[in-house]
């Protein structure tokens, strides 16, 4: 995603282990033979683009992105997260994709597979979308999402969190992360979060409040900046060496 460059050496030991019993799902998950490295083909190196084009003027407001109407907003805690996507020397990635999705204020996706007792908000969808400016910066304004309960042991609950999708120009660069809150303590209880040994690693997931940016009877900020590659990079679950 950005010009190429002497590459920083990693440090491997940040990245989450793939196979951990306390995150029941990882045991079936985790590989049981080697990884094979396969070669990339001319279609994942320079195609397709998915949707820089076809951006809406309210995709990155979820509060009212679903319901299209100003006047039905989505219920709870307004925020604005927002940051920058950098490389590994700081340099600012224009022109990137970024998704978001996550649950919302009562801890529930509209999904059908998810059957938590919350009610669904009927004017908030949970997606959103952007495009990074020449300098690399991105913003979305959303509810707080809720903690929620999953079956992995007798009372796991997990953080409030909101999940993030970062595209390049191909199909081949994708990244997939999350964003946890600052001062949330179920961070520290949570099966998922601790597949990432590495605390300062794991900080770098948590967004800090931004009061810079807050809105006087308003809104919450907070910032969390995107890192793709180096010593300073973004964990992200789908693709531990970055980009």
């Amino acid at each position: 995603m950005t010009d190429l460059g002497p590459l920083v050496p990693r440090q491997r030991d940040m990245h989450p282990v793939p196979y951990d019993p306390d995150y029941k799902t990882s045991v079936p998950r985790s590989p049981n033979w080697p990884l094979l490295s396969m070669e990339s083909t001319p279609s994942e190196e320079t195609g397709p683009r998915f949707g820089h084009g076809i951006l809406g003027p309210l995709d990155n407001n979820l509060i009212v992105n679903f319901s299209r109407d100003p006047g039905k907003p989505a219920v709870g805690e307004r925020i604005l997260m927002h940051g920058r996507v950098l490389d590994e020397f700081a340099r600012p990635v224009p022109n990137t994709l970024v998704e978001i999705w996550q649950a919302n204020a009562g801890g529930r996706y509209r999904h059908i597979k998810d059957s938590y007792f919350a009610p669904l908000d009927p004017n908030f969808g949970g997606c959103g979308r952007t495009i990074t400016d020449d300098q690399g910066r991105y913003q979305f304004l959303t509810i707080r999402p809720g903690a929620y309960p999953w079956p992995n042991r007798a009372n796991d609950w997990r953080p409030m969190h909101i999940h993030i999708s970062v595209f390049g120009h191909s199909f081949g660069q994708r990244l997939i992360t999350q964003m946890y809150f600052q001062g949330d303590p179920l961070i520290d209880l949570c099966p998922i979060a601790a597949t990432v040994k590495n605390r300062s690693q794991l900080d770098r997931l948590v967004a800090p409040l931004d009061m810079a940016m807050a809105r006087p009877l308003d809104f919450l900020a907070y910032k969390f900046d995107i890192v793709l590659r180096g010593r300073r990079q973004t964990m992200f679950e789908n693709q531990p060496e970055g980009m």
